[in-house]
């Protein structure tokens, strides 16, 4: 998808601007909860967002290249089902992992194919596999739950490194966020994912296979919800339909809020972190101050509305302005 090119600079600042309102929301936060600022409440700060930030690692390029991907939550339920059907039918933990990891990177396959081999839009085919995966997972395990695991790995879920606040998943997601760092700002992948974000006409010409390079985004999208599947369900230690439900949302609005832009080609991971971290902050906050589950959905949207609008504004402020010097 195009873009205008006044707004890349300001897009270029924004993520910064977010690490700084992240700052700005963490000493406010402190200073007016008492609770804030606990090893227990930063746990759960991290820990709450654990399966945003690794889907927004893989949907980040998903959204650069101008497309999206709305059924990463279904991918995430559908996988997690599979997890615990296959664990409850006598599967060895291990292989039960693996069947989701497949699911979750099938399931990503056939929106990738779909959209590139059939040619039709990202949204219209995510919203229909958003609804046949999870009515898949509906039909795997109904209204049942899975909930014996492994004491390791339900441990692994949520618990933390002895009393520190650090969360055992932490390891495994920085692990992820170096990867996708290097992958996206110092490799050949992540030049051709912004050249393709840029302009796919432009791309072509340069001789980048953009088929091949969006099917391989849109079956590493599923394989990163099927690893978030996972953390959820040994997380929560429940395996059901309902998981992650609107999950997708948040993923979406936290990258748009870390400086990716909606029209594609310009992201960092960085700005997603701080993105992802600034919405789990605000949301710990508002819990800390006993508001409402109605009014945390309506700032969530305020932030959405924000991140897709204010660099917008801002170019356009710019443009006047130098329109101005330049008549007088």
């Amino acid at each position: 998808m195009a873009i205008f090119p006044k707004a890349v600079p300001v897009r270029k600042s924004w993520d910064t601007a977010i690490i700084v309102l992240l700052f700005v929301v963490f000493v406010l936060a402190s200073v007016t909860t008492d609770n804030f600022l606990t090893s227990l409440n930063i746990s759960y700060i991290f820990s709450n967002t654990s399966e945003i930030m690794i889907i927004a690692f893989a949907m980040l390029f998903m959204i650069i290249l101008g497309e999206i991907d709305l059924s990463v939550a279904s991918m995430l339920a559908l996988s997690s089902c599979m997890l615990g059907w296959s664990y409850a039918q006598g599967a060895p933990i291990w292989l039960a992992m693996i069947v989701c990891l497949a699911v979750g990177s099938l399931c990503g396959f056939i929106n990738g194919f779909l959209v590139t081999k059939l040619g039709l839009g990202s949204l219209a085919v995510t919203i229909g596999t958003l609804a046949l995966y999870r009515g898949i997972a509906n039909g795997i395990i109904g209204e049942n739950t899975v909930s014996e695991f492994p004491e390791f790995w339900t441990s692994f879920g949520f618990d933390t490194f002895g009393t520190t606040f650090m969360p055992k998943t932490l390891p495994m997601i920085i692990v992820f966020g170096i990867f996708f760092a290097f992958l996206l700002h110092r490799t050949p992948f992540g030049r051709r994912t912004l050249a393709i974000g840029q302009s796919v006409e432009a791309a072509k010409f340069a001789g980048i296979n953009v088929v091949r390079h969006k099917m391989i985004v849109f079956t590493f999208t599923g394989f990163m919800s099927g690893v978030a599947g996972m953390v959820y369900t040994f997380r929560f230690s429940t395996s059901q339909a309902d998981n992650g439900v609107g999950l997708e949302l948040l993923v979406i609005s936290a990258i748009l809020l870390g400086g990716v832009s909606i029209f594609g080609g310009i992201g960092t991971i960085w700005g997603v972190v701080a993105g992802v971290l600034l919405a789990g902050s605000v949301e710990s906050w508002l819990t800390l101050q006993e508001i409402n589950a109605q009014w945390r959905t309506i700032v969530t949207g305020i932030l959405l509305l924000i991140s897709v609008a204010g660099p917008v504004l801002v170019s356009k402020s710019k443009q006047r302005r130098e329109r101005k010097a330049l008549k007088s």
